[in-house]
């Protein structure tokens, strides 16, 4: 009977922590529940403290139970009757039930951010003048809401280079205010549940996953400033679940992407991020599978590999307006993360192709672009150094090789731009006095095949994430 007691109380202080409504998930992917969590527990750790005094009186509940047990059982031979024990018991459930319908109205909500500052230095100068600078990169704040257990709300909403300038024209003068992400999913299953709204599109490594906190260098991979453009944003509807333990997907149908913006330097300019045309839709998806989720190896649990596409029509363009120019783009990628004991390797691949090509010539748009990189990342932190404030501290050392070709194939007819073909090194330190909170320093070797390399780059900056 004591030990039924007891799992009954403690049934009911999980019930009051799983019944706040922040804490119903259905995952995409191991990454993701990860992410999810970490955010939910900061609001969850406050939460319970709050509720520390109702887990003491069922505490207290508890002992007087068991001193009656203990009673009765000297006096007669027997535990409590199954009257008493049913009685006691729902008298704790409703108790608990009270202090649930107690909880504060912010409770449904969820907040969250992350930012970053950089400070970016220059070997070289252009026109004289040099290309030194300090910049508040991003603030970002993210807002959620939980309707009830299955209907959630969130949000992200970004301020870039700390001002925004309207030019009338829409060209990007200064800084912008975005919205990155603003979705409601409806929770069906852990199969099958529906996302509608604003989405982070699903392909590459960093688009999903681009939090300071997430990659060690200070700017992003150049690989996912060309080639997968991040950040990218889609609107759309689609589904996303789980087809077994180990393996998670998405699949969306968005807006498509603006053809006439690409330019030699890959499709990161045909981005929407208005109002964008339905003219030509595109289907986006990807996979993510752990194939040795069941190694006894911690390696291979968290051996991950990852698979995404993106085909659609390019003849769009924001509010609602089409670009006149037809054709058709498709991304293939796959990318890959693992860790061996202090050792951290990633890595992904891009090949895009672009179908009426020719009808973009007078921005050399080329018909193929493929890329790629490749990172290692050491954790060189002492554990002897890790005690009082940097108890929870880590310090990694990280190499990246980028190589991408915005010019892999051009329309019969098209010169290739110049200086297209690049590859760059990063190398550099990463130090987190706090896991959701980074220090960087990097430095990164830039070149380009058929033109004057560009300048090498020293870099500073500081991230967080809450």
């Amino acid at each position: 009977m004591r030990k039924r007691i007891h799992s009954v109380v403690l049934g009911c202080c999980i019930a009051l922590v799983a019944m706040q409504p922040g804490v119903v998930l259905a995952a995409t992917g191991e990454e993701v529940r990860i992410q999810e969590l970490e955010r939910q527990m900061q609001g969850l750790l406050s939460e319970l403290k709050n509720r520390q005094s109702s887990i003491e009186t069922l505490t207290r509940q508890v002992v007087s139970l068991e001193s009656r047990m203990s009673a009765n059982a000297a006096s007669q031979g027997v535990g409590l009757s199954s009257n008493q024990d049913k009685t006691e018991l729902k008298g704790m459930i409703d108790q608990a039930v009270l202090e649930r319908e107690k909880e504060s109205p912010l409770s449904p909500f969820t907040f969250g951010g992350y930012g970053e500052i950089h400070a970016n230095f220059s070997e070289g100068s252009t026109a004289g003048k040099s290309n030194d600078k300090l910049d508040i990169h991003r603030m970002v704040a993210l807002v959620g809401y939980q309707f009830n257990d299955w209907i959630k709300f969130q949000s992200e909403i970004e301020l870039e280079h700390a001002f925004v300038e309207d030019t009338q024209s829409g060209d990007k003068a200064g800084g912008y205010l975005m919205l990155e992400q603003a979705y409601v999913d409806f929770l069906l299953s852990d199969q099958a549940n529906v996302r509608f709204g604003r989405v982070l599109t699903p392909v590459g490594i960093t688009n999903q996953h681009h939090e300071p906190t997430t990659f060690y260098s200070v700017e992003r991979p150049n690989f996912d400033r060309l080639m997968v453009p991040s950040t990218w944003s889609s609107d759309g509807i689609g589904l996303f679940g789980n087809l077994a333990t180990n393996l998670s997907y998405e699949a969306y149908v968005v807006g498509g992407l603006d053809g006439s913006k690409f330019s030699s330097d890959g499709i990161r300019n045909g981005r929407i991020k208005d109002e964008p045309s339905l003219n030509d839709l595109a289907l986006t998806f990807r996979f993510d599978y752990y194939p040795l989720m069941d190694s006894t190896t911690t390696w291979g649990q968290n051996l991950r590999l990852g698979a995404s596409m993106y085909h659609g029509g390019i003849n769009n363009r924001p509010k609602g307006a089409d670009s006149g120019k037809n054709g058709d783009i498709t991304i293939y990628s796959g990318d890959f993360s693992a860790k061996f004991g202090d050792l951290d390797v990633r890595g992904v691949v891009a090949f895009e192709e672009i179908d009426g090509a020719e009808n973009l010539s007078a921005n050399k748009v080329a018909e193929e672009m493929y890329g790629y990189f490749v990172e290692a990342g050491y954790h060189i932190m002492p554990a002897s150094w890790k005690s009082g404030k940097l108890a929870n501290s880590d310090l990694v050392a990280f190499v990246r090789y980028d190589k991408y070709n915005t010019q892999h194939k051009m329309p019969e007819g098209v010169t290739a731009a110049t200086g297209k073909d690049r590859y760059d090194w990063t190398f550099g330190l990463a130090f987190y006095p706090v896991p959701n909170l980074v220090l960087k320093a990097d430095y990164q070797v830039l070149e380009a095949d058929g033109a004057t390399d560009p300048d090498n780059a020293i870099n500073f900056g500081v991230g967080w994430q809450f």
